[in-house]
């Protein structure tokens, strides 16, 4: 007979294969709401953009690899460069009414054009790339496996790019000039112009940043699922969550909240008793998390007070 407790050991390496999946895709979800912490910060406004900028940046990466015969590496950063030159551009050229003293209502009117932004970059890339899925080289072939734990490379690529992403954008905003005006212009815009820093200019590399950190999530997120032009939708709706459960404005609590939701949503679909529903029923399952969170904690992990733009 089998020693007492054998049957279980699968099932354990199951669950812990499910939460190392889970940890790498809350590191892509914490890029993702990291940039709209930054965005959110600075300029008072939700992006209703930045999943389709995410969006875009996993094309941008896709074509440097295929068209361009850059390593699939580079493609990431490729993607990422491109990807803020595209969301500055369109903060310089649609976005710069909100600084204005002659806008009212400027919070309605970040989310009006931001919105309208996302429909017109879902339209586009639909026109351009088609509506078929594409799936972009991947970053290692194969899988990593230690014993019972079986991983695919491009997770683990994944895993670990995002972390270096994250570490980067800790060091900026924490270690460098240009961050500790980011940090001064989202505490006070009247203070920060006062010691003679430009808020203009911070907007715009703040809406850059933020779109770099979207771009680089999705050129590393297709060669584990695959491209379209809708796929910004579902991580830019869990990328509000995220925010709102970390705390508006805090980059920290942003991906705090990004890896909870990763592991809670693939724990939630190992052990959700219909295979079939469970994918359907998992991020219904983060918002309730959001839910109970708030609950108890209404301004999210690390709240804190934040004022709409004036």
């Amino acid at each position: 007979m089998p020693p007492a407790g054998a049957g279980c050991a699968p099932m354990t390496y199951y669950l812990l294969i499910q939460a190392l999946n889970g940890l790498a895709i809350g590191i892509i979800y914490a890029v993702i709401a990291a940039g709209l912490t930054v965005i959110f910060s600075i300029l008072k406004i939700v992006n209703f953009a930045h999943g389709e900028i995410y969006m875009m940046g996993g094309y941008f990466a896709y074509f440097a690899i295929t068209l361009l015969g850059i390593p699939p590496l580079g493609g990431v950063v490729v993607a990422m460069l491109v990807s803020f030159v595209l969301a500055a551009l369109a903060e310089r050229t649609l976005l710069t009414p909100l600084y204005s003293p002659t806008t009212e209502r400027k919070g309605d009117y970040g989310i009006l054009v931001t919105f309208g932004i996302s429909i017109f970059l879902r339209n586009l890339a639909l026109i351009i790339y088609g509506p078929y899925p594409l799936r972009p080289p991947s970053f290692w072939s194969g899988a990593l496996i230690i014993g019972p734990f079986v991983m695919t490379w491009d997770r683990v690529f994944a895993g670990g790019a995002g972390i270096v992403m994250l570490l980067g954008l800790l060091w900026f905003m924490h270690r460098t000039p240009w961050g500790e005006a980011l940090n001064a212009v989202s505490q006070s815009r009247e203070s920060a112009a006062i010691v003679g820093i430009d808020g203009q200019r911070f907007y715009m590399l703040a809406f850059g940043l933020g779109g770099a950190l979207a771009g680089g999530a999705g050129a590393l997120i297709g060669p584990i699922y695959s491209l379209s032009p809708s796929m910004g939708l579902i991580p830019d709706t869990q990328a509000f969550a995220i925010v709102v459960l970390g705390g508006l404005g805090s980059v920290a609590g942003s991906i705090l909240a990004g890896l909870l939701i990763g592991v809670s949503e693939s724990m939630f679909v190992a052990l959700f008793p219909d295979p079939s529903r469970s994918l359907t029923y998992a991020q219904a399952f983060s918002l309730l998390i959001l839910m109970i969170v708030l609950l108890v904690r209404p301004t999210g992990f690390f709240g804190r007070a934040s004022a709409a733009m004036e």
